[in-house]
């Protein structure tokens, strides 16, 4: 997490804000004033020859100056030449080809003059060039024959254009050359061979030419390359010989420089331009550059080193570049230094540009022009475009070398001054003129402005202004106190006020007064101070593994009268949210983090006034990259060295390199593992076999998962041999009972060791001892036919390849197809243990019967009926093993109370043999089952009844159910009770003790045996609902019924009351109130009691008044609409709806006065409540 600084580019606006500050004041534009060059062309103007030539030259003034331009140093007329035309209102000269010609005709220095009757001023001269782009010249080059190791310059020697030409190397098929340390591009565009090898030559060698203006390209004839050597390029022992140079015969050398030559040079460098020095050296081994400065260190703010090093590149140099530099070139031969002595000139640059100058009659004043170089450059003034000394005397003015002293200035002293400085590197030419006027103070900007600022900010408040003499100019905060200067304020020349510090207290009006003799002149500014933006809750650094959710943070406090706008940036670049992501106000989450999604994440949260940063770094941990590069080394007949480099880890370290192979014989493209090693190799030797075609590749595993396979390397077959093994996992069994299968597990390509594997089969009974027989065969199973039912085998199965047969087999013991038994267990005696299980006894059958291996005796019984006589039964059929040659055995798990019958069988690997005769047994009566579907009712608060179905398994005959219950509260418990039934009782009633417990009710059916499973349920929880949901009907309560009774004899007697009222008054009540005219002393007027309007045709809401008149939601459902009042109004006169009018009435008045009379039957009944 971090909060970033500004970049360098704030502070320096601010410092060249600040330094504006100071600058000139300009005349407005409606006031007489000489030309001012507004825009012109640079000074080395260069166009291409394909487009029309526009030579730039712009100015202001009043009265508008005129423009006339020279050629040369002679008069250019613009009106003589067609193709030449100048631009209305501007001095901008257009060259128009259209119509034909030739651009380089107007090749030339370009001079503009901007006149009116007050001056004139000059641009610079500027030099016009058309862009070239010659031809290379045609040339046969022979092929370059060199020694391997010898160094070796391929010399480009471009066409000479204008501006010079882009150099790069490529082949003749466009592919660029390869450069690094040993071969590399000097800076002249020759293509430099520290020295030669034999790779070289696989390519040949093209010089290119890439012109700006007609963005061509052009070609040099390609060099081909002969490298005469002592050892093929194709030997990989050689190639990745760790000292190959010695061992490709190629003798070591001491460097020696191909450019610069010699041991010293110098060069010359302007001011300000870049410094680029250059040592090329040829050796073997390639040597190193290096590089120093004599007396000193090399400028780290300015250096950077390019080319390999071989290049020293300082930008914009000064004169304390200058010096001793030089280059050391090294390798383990030896090491030379070349010694560069560079020298910085100067092109005449300002310390002091003279500026305009505005004078009051009678004033006094100066022109300053002073430039330095190297050497040092003289000044020339001229006025008005001609040389100071030819013009009129004027003996208000004197010249004193660099300086033009105005004493007692007059109208008359208007005029445009030149001054010129120069030396042999360049020129600098400036515009200053002298305007006298006599204008009393004016405000040049907007009045009454807002200024909105931050707090703790420097800031400034702008005042432009005008007048001659210039005025001086005061500010005053909030129209009161002495003048803002000093301390905390600075008033610039400008007028602009500068508060270092922004404080609350200085929120207010500020007014700026300009005055001179003439007059004065103000204006105001209103400053509002902010609040800074700060992001509180700063984003974090994370490391997170790819495909995971990541949430960045960032929660910004800033001033709530400010627009606050949050966006991210990614790399410093603005971040596009798509759908992956999802940004909010405090934070910006990204789903299923890849790994392009790692990088820096900035938040900038900011107002229209200012803003705050907060950056973080995301870390993706993903898969390595597959590795790469492959190369198998050290070749021998039963090794290899294999080397890869490896790929990037991904922010994960790579843990383990997994080595696969594959064969293309016996499983084409099917890879294996072969071996597996440490994350900090990528070199290691792999222990092969015999006749295999072996192709790898090498997977990089890290925490977060494994890489994709790298690229296979090339192939390497080893040669053939005889087995050193045989087939594993042999067997012989018998898939009928007259044969014997023999298989085995086939060997793989890395055990068969040649071709043709095939597998020799011998096969022999045990017990005869007889001689062997044997078969060949190519698969993994032979199957023996014809023989005895289960007798034992010897077997062996032998590999072999056409260079020979592998080791002497062992032997293993197989066995033929078994028959299904002969005989059944005799003498089978059954004893009841309990009313589930029963104990088998039974005499084994003779070996020679089972004609196969024992596998088990096995009952198979099932239940015939249950001792119950109504109670249905599955006889579906059950079994149960005994392993192993075994005499007796438990058989569990059966239903008490019922009939049984068992048989007894035999069993081997073919199957059942025949089934012992059929015995019957009884189990005894048992404990029952949990009573089914117990069910927990509550109808009231005073009993709870339960109800239950007789258990799905009685194990017996059922005596009776036995109910265990007691209260609890919580965790308090109450006393327990028992209650036995018989066992025909399915019901019972408990009556609560108390309203508030719940109880615990435990149910268990009985036989004679005892008692079976329990069941547990408990009373429901919510006991006053129960309640509520099964209370009788209100309605037939007698209390409710006589209550209904009185209301609806009192609200008989109210409508007698209205009838009465009515006829008296001959309308309703509300209608008289309708027809007579309401004054304003009518309180009921006022809060609109009697104002009906559509409102009051809606139909009647269930809703009542309250005396407070807030209208409040039906609790109940009984209404007057339930009980025949309040329904549809029948009670009318004059087609109105009584009811609705009433309501509406009523409520008003319950709002206009808490005592009014009831004058309707509902009102009544809401008194009454």
């Amino acid at each position: 997490m971090a909060r970033p600084q500004p970049p360098p580019w704030v502070h320096a606006a601010v410092l060249l804000c600040l330094l504006g500050l100071g600058g000139a004041i300009e005349i407005p534009m409606d006031l007489s004033q000489p030309p001012t060059i507004t825009k012109q062309s640079v000074k080395d103007h260069i166009v291409d020859p394909r487009d029309n030539i526009l030579i730039e030259c712009e100015a202001k003034g009043n009265p508008a100056p005129s423009f006339h331009w020279t050629r040369n140093s002679r008069f250019f007329n613009v009106a003589k030449d067609p193709r030449v035309s100048m631009r209305r209102r501007s001095g901008t000269l257009v060259i128009d080809f259209r119509s034909g010609g030739r651009p380089e005709e107007y090749e030339g220095e370009y001079q503009c003059f901007a006149r009116n009757k007050f001056g004139t001023a000059l641009s610079n001269r500027i030099r016009l060039q058309v862009s070239k782009s010659p031809l290379w010249p045609k040339e046969n080059l022979d092929p370059v024959v060199v020694q391997e190791g010898a160094p070796l310059t391929l010399q480009c020697n471009p066409p000479p254009g204008l501006p010079s030409p882009v150099i790069f190397w490529m082949s003749s098929s466009m592919e660029p050359i390869t450069q690094d340390k040993r071969v590399s591009q000097g800076h002249n565009g020759d293509l430099y061979f520290s020295n030669v090898m034999v790779q070289d030559m696989q390519t040949d060698y093209s010089c290119n030419a890439r012109f700006h203006f007609t963005h061509t390209i052009q070609q040099k004839n390609p060099f081909t390359l002969k490298v005469l050597t002592n050892h093929p390029y194709n030997d990989s022992s050689l190639r990745n010989h760790p000292d190959m140079y010695s061992a490709r015969g190629v003798s070591e050398r001491t460097p020696s420089f191909m450019y610069p030559q010699g041991t010293a040079s110098s060069q010359m460098v302007l001011r300000g331009m870049d410094l680029l020095l250059e040592c090329i050296a040829s050796g073997v081994p390639t040597p190193d550059i290096a590089w120093y400065k004599k007396g000193g260190d090399l400028p780290s703010d300015k250096a950077k080193f390019e080319n390999f090093n071989k290049a020293l590149r300082i930008t914009s140099v000064s004169e304390e570049d200058s010096g001793e530099y030089f280059c050391l070139a090294s390798n383990k031969m030896g090491s030379i230094r070349h010694t560069i002595s560079v020298r910085v000139k100067a092109a005449p640059y300002w310390l002091d540009e003279p500026k305009n100058l505005i004078l009051a009659p009678g004033e006094d004043g100066r022109l300053v022009c002073r430039a330095n170089g190297n050497p040092k450059p003289t000044v020339q003034w001229m006025v008005n475009g001609e040389p100071l000394q030819s013009a009129p005397p004027n003996p208000n003015r004197e010249v004193a070398g660099d300086t033009i002293i105005f004493r007692d200035t007059q109208i008359s002293s208007r005029a445009v001054y030149q001054c010129n400085t120069s030396n042999e590197h360049g020129y600098l030419l400036a515009n200053a003129f002298v305007s006298v006027l006599d204008v009393p103070p004016r405000m040049m900007s907007p009045r009454n402005q807002l200024i909105r600022v931050i707090l703790y900010n420097r800031t400034r408040l702008d005042c432009p202004f005008f007048g001659s003499p210039i005025p001086t100019l005061r500010w005053f905060k909030n129209g009161q106190g002495s003048n803002l200067d000093g301390g905390n304020y600075h008033v610039y020349e400008n007028g602009s006020l500068e508060i270092k510090m922004i404080r609350k207290e200085d929120q207010g009006i500020y007014t700026c007064v300009a005055t001179n003799i003439l007059g004065k002149a103000e204006n105001q500014v209103r400053l509002e101070v902010k609040d800074p933006t700060r992001i509180f809750r700063m984003p974090e650094d994370q490391v997170v593994k790819r495909g995971t959710t990541v949430q960045l943070e960032c929660r910004v406090k800033h001033d709530p009268s400010l627009k606050l706008t949050v966006s991210w940036l990614k790399d410093d670049q603005p971040l596009y949210i798509g759908n992956r992501m999802k940004k909010e106000d405090d934070s910006l989450t990204i789903f299923g983090v890849a790994e392009r999604d790692q990088g820096s994440y900035t938040c900038v949260a900011s107002t229209e006034l200012d803003q705050d940063l907060a950056k973080a770094y995301l870390t993706v941990l993903g898969r390595p990259d597959r590795p790469r590069d492959l190369e198998l080394t050290d070749l021998a007949e039963r090794s290899v060295r294999l080397t890869w480099i490896p790929g990037d880890d991904n922010n994960s370290p790579i843990t383990d390199y997994v080595v696969q192979f594959e064969e293309d014989q016996f499983q084409p493209g099917v890879w294996h593992d072969h071996s597996k090693f440490p994350g900090s190799v990528n070199s290691a030797v792999l222990q092969l076999s015999p006749y295999v075609n072996y192709q790898f590749r090498v997977i990089a595993v890290n925490e977060v998962g494994s890489s994709h396979p790298s690229l296979p390397s090339e192939r390497y077959r080893t040669s053939g041999a005889p087995p050193e093994s045989n087939p594993s996992d042999v067997k012989g069994e018998g898939t009928r009972k007259n044969n014997m299968e023999i298989t085995w597990t086939p060997m793989n390509a890395t055990s068969a060791f040649g071709p043709n594997l095939r597998y020799i089969v011998k096969w022999r009974r045990r017990e005869t001892r007889e001689t062997w027989n044997n078969a060949t065969v190519w698969g993994s199973r032979f199957v023996v036919g014809q023989t005895p039912v289960y007798v034992p085998y010897e077997i062996r199965v032998q590999a072999e390849n056409d260079f020979g047969k592998g080791p002497e087999p062992d032997t293993v013991i197989g066995y033929s197809g078994e028959d299904y038994p002969r005989a059944a267990p005799t003498d089978v005696k059954i004893r009841v243990l309990n009313s589930t299980a029963i104990s088998l006894q039974w005499n084994r059958v003779y070996s020679d019967t089972v004609q196969g291996q024992l596998r088990e005796y096995r009952a198979y019984y099932w239940r015939e009926s249950s001792l119950l006589k109504s109670l249905w039964v599955s006889q579906k059929r059950q079994q149960a093993g005994f392993p192993g040659d075994r005499l007796r055995g438990v058989v569990s798990r059966l239903f008490p109370y019922s009939n049984y019958k068992l048989e007894m069988v035999v069993v081997n690997g073919r199957g059942d043999g025949p089934r012992s005769e059929t015995k019957e047994f009884t189990t005894p009566e048992g404990v029952p089952s949990a009573p089914r579907r117990f069910r927990v009712r509550q109808p009231n608060l005073q009993t709870i009844n339960l109800e239950w179905d007789h258990p799905e398994h009685p194990n017996g005959i059922l005596t009776g159910y036995s109910l265990r219950y007691l209260p609890f509260n919580g965790t308090k418990l109450g006393k327990q009770m028992v209650e036995n039934f018989s066992p025909n009782q399915t019901k019972f009633t408990v009556q609560r003790a108390d309203p508030v417990s719940r109880y615990r009710f435990t149910l268990s059916a009985r036989t004679q045996v005892g008692s079976g499973e329990a069941v547990t349920e408990e009373s429901p929880a919510a006991p006053n609902e129960a309640y509520t949901n099964n209370q009788p009907d209100i309605v037939t309560q007698g209390w409710f019924i006589g209550l209904m009774c009185a209301i609806a004899l009192l609200v008989l007697i109210l409508l007698i009351v209205c009838f009465i009222k009515r006829s008296r008054g001959g309308k309703y009540p509300v209608r008289e109130k309708k027809d007579v005219p309401l004054g304003p002393e009518d309180p009921k007027e006022e809060d609109g009691s009697f104002d009906y309007s559509d409102e009051d045709n809606k139909p009647l809401q269930a809703s009542q008044t309250s005396l407070d008149g807030t209208i409040k939601q039906q609790e109940s459902d009984d209404s007057l609409v339930d009980y025949g009042e309040g329904g549809e109004g029948q009670f009318n006169e004059d087609g109105s709806f009584i009811g609705q009018y009433t309501v509406k009435k009523d409520k008003e008045e319950t709002e206009g006065n808490e005592s009014s009379e009831a004058t309707s039957p509902v009102n009544a009944i809401y008194s009454l409540a």
